[in-house]
């Protein structure tokens, strides 16, 4: 049976595509912790990939954030995403790896692309300002993978999600994204009986979210697509694949429904004086629908699910 490499396999993704590959009968599954292995120490990275020889590799390890974080440590973000991408991949092609799926963000595109977001529209223009040392990390994920199967003739695919969040995410008050956010923000105003909660921003940005169980079959449907399907729905220069639900939804709609879910009854403020970020943000899905796979998770069950989960995990969600 193959050995499939997951690395990221304690966050949100890689928890869940590892969930699923045990689901469907794959026992030869590797994983190391940040502890047993630094995807930043090329070293390491050499020694494990030369030792373990996996058959796949599946990254989806990333430093990940909200526009906090974005905007407080983008150093962090391009450094270690960059590090992260060119070590795994190349040492994986090092150790003979022909086969490997890297995970990015549908931030790569720029902010003034026209929506829905198509796969060509990558490199068109200036990406939005506040998460573009994490973009160009992205991009240049995408970029070191089409660039490896060029000129090695290596099996190297990318996929593009949207907005996830499910079980497993992280609900940091700062350095979270908006969904889990809002989740425990609502949480607590309702536990302390606050009046009003104010959210980021004016609440008109419209944002796409996919269910990260969704995400983890929409991966695995990729990864095991034959060669010649997958290069026919791509380009040699263009091989990513969006992955999202194909609807968005207004930020202050959202914030709406969390409070719905959580029970909160207070009133919703807007904070205009903090940044919006791209107005639209929704993914063309078309391409992987042509291939045969469509979300199945839809938003208000997905939010219930997820809240419930931190419920049940307060005392040790990542934060």
């Amino acid at each position: 049976m193959r050995k499939i490499y997951v690395a990221g396999h304690r966050g949100m993704v890689g928890s869940a595509i590892v969930r699923q590959l045990e689901a469907r009968g794959e026992t030869n599954i590797t994983t190391r912790t940040h502890a047993e292995l630094d995807l930043t120490d090329q070293a390491a990275v050499c020694e494990f990939m030369k030792s373990e020889k996996p058959d796949v590799v599946v990254l989806a390890a990333a430093k990940v954030g909200g526009i906090h974080a974005n905007n407080t440590y983008p150093a962090d973000f391009i450094y270690e995403n960059l590090m992260i991408e060119c070590n795994v991949i190349h040492q994986a092609f090092a150790a003979g790896v022909t086969q490997l799926l890297q995970l990015g963000s549908s931030c790569i595109y720029p902010r003034a692309v026209p929506q829905p977001m198509r796969e060509d529209a990558l490199l068109t223009g200036i990406l939005e300002p506040t998460n573009e040392p994490y973009a160009v990390a992205k991009i240049a994920g995408i970029k070191l993978c089409e660039s490896y199967n060029r000129q090695h003739g290596v099996d190297y695919r990318s996929v593009m999600p949207t907005n996830l969040y499910g079980p497993g995410d992280n609900f940091h008050p700062e350095n979270s994204h908006v969904l889990p956010a809002l989740i425990r923000r609502f949480h607590e105003a309702a536990q302390s009986g606050t009046d009003c909660v104010t959210i980021w921003g004016s609440g008109k940005p419209r944002r796409e979210f996919l269910h990260v169980d969704d995400m983890a079959a929409a991966s695995l449907f990729v990864l095991d697509l034959p060669k010649d399907i997958y290069e026919a729905n791509t380009e040699p220069m263009l091989s990513h694949i969006n992955v999202g639900c194909g609807t968005d939804i207004s930020i202050l709609e959202l914030a709406k429904k969390v409070a719905g879910v959580t029970g909160f009854k207070g009133e919703i403020a807007t904070d205009p004086s903090k940044p919006d970020g791209t107005m639209r943000k929704l993914m063309d899905v078309s391409r992987l629908a042509n291939m045969g796979w469509t979300a199945s998770i839809e938003l208000d069950r997905g939010i219930s699910e997820t809240y419930q989960w931190f419920l049940s995990n307060q005392d040790s969600f990542r934060a």
